[in-house]
C-alpha cells in the first residue's frame, strides 16, 4: 500500500487548523482516523509530513552489498552485517543479507 502524499496530509492539517474535528477530516479526506491523529500530532511536533521512505528499499545498502561481494567473495554473513553497519549505517540481520545476496542480487557463492 502507497503512503497518502504529502499533499493530501497539508490539506487534513489545514483542515483541522480550520476548525474541522478528527472524524470528519478522516470521512471527508477517506483517511482513517489514526492517520488524521498521527499527521496532527506530526503538525504539532513540528515534525514533515512527507512520507518517510519505506523500510529496507535502500538501494544503497544494495549497491554496496554488491560492491562487497566483487571485493570479498569469500567473507562471511556476519562480516557483511557488519561492513554494512559500518559503511552504511544500516543495522541489518543475517537472514536479511542472506536474502538480499541470493533474491535481490540473484549471486551464489561459487564453489571450487
Amino acid at each position: 500500500m502507497k503512503p497518502y502524499s504529502e499533499d493530501l496530509r497539508t490539506k487534513i492539517v489545514q483542515a483541522l487548523h480550520r476548525g474541522v474535528n478528527k472524524r470528519e477530516a478522516s470521512r471527508t479526506f477517506g483517511v482513517s482516523l489514526s492517520s488524521v491523529k498521527r499527521y496532527a500530532k506530526m503538525d504539532t511536533n513540528g515534525q514533515s509530513l512527507a512520507p518517510r521512505e519505506p523500510p529496507g528499499k535502500s538501494l544503497t545498502a544494495t549497491r554496496l552489498l554488491e560492491a562487497d561481494l566483487e571485493e570479498r567473495p569469500t567473507a562471511t554473513l556476519h562480516q557483511r552485517r557488519e561492513y554494512l553497519r559500518v559503511i552504511a549505517g544500516v543495522e541489518v540481520s543475517r537472514f536479511t543479507v542472506s536474502r538480499m545476496i541470493n533474491g535481490r542480487l540473484r549471486w551464489s557463492r561459487k564453489k571450487h
